[in-house]
């Protein structure tokens, strides 16, 4: 089967991302979670947090193109203290992201319908306590939008 990526299809994903509760949706081109690949778009709207996170997998890289719209990316120390930031977008440089296992990271829109093809090995699996920041505010948390605003003054 063979699946066209389109501006249809990613105004698609867009959409869902602005009416979800978290400001973000997946579009998965692998079959299900098992999967040894996983491929999909990811949408995210502004003022989506991912909560800083790790993979310990030495498998579970991730590699990161944005399609649309502009992440932000910023990267921790153990402590928290942020190693690097960059602004990546869709015809800009760098247009995309490579992120090795072990390592303290978060991205987040900096503009309305930011899409990204996202590759990494499955399967999925959900982060183990090990694998989130204990520094950062967990996704919920009353602190975490202005957290998220401290990152995004860095990367502007």
């Amino acid at each position: 089967m063979i699946r066209l990526i389109d501006n249809a299809l990613l105004d698609a994903v867009s959409a869902e991302a602005r009416t979800s509760p978290r400001g973000r949706k997946n579009r998965n081109f692998h079959a299900d979670d098992a999967q040894p690949g996983h491929r999909l778009l990811n949408a995210i709207e502004p003022g989506s947090y991912i909560m800083p996170h790790r993979h310990l997998d030495p498998n579970k890289g991730e590699t990161m193109v944005v399609l649309r719209g502009a992440l932000g990316l910023v990267t921790f120390d153990d402590a928290g203290a942020v190693t690097q930031t960059a602004k990546v977008s869709h015809g800009g440089t760098p247009m995309g992201i490579d992120i090795g296992h072990g390592t303290w990271h978060t991205v987040f829109a900096l503009a309305p319908g930011t899409v990204f093809l996202e590759a990494k090995a499955g399967p999925y699996l959900p982060l183990t306590a090990e694998e989130k920041a204990p520094w950062a505010p967990a996704e919920g948390d009353p602190t975490a939008p202005a957290f998220l605003a401290r990152l995004q003054a860095l990367v502007a």
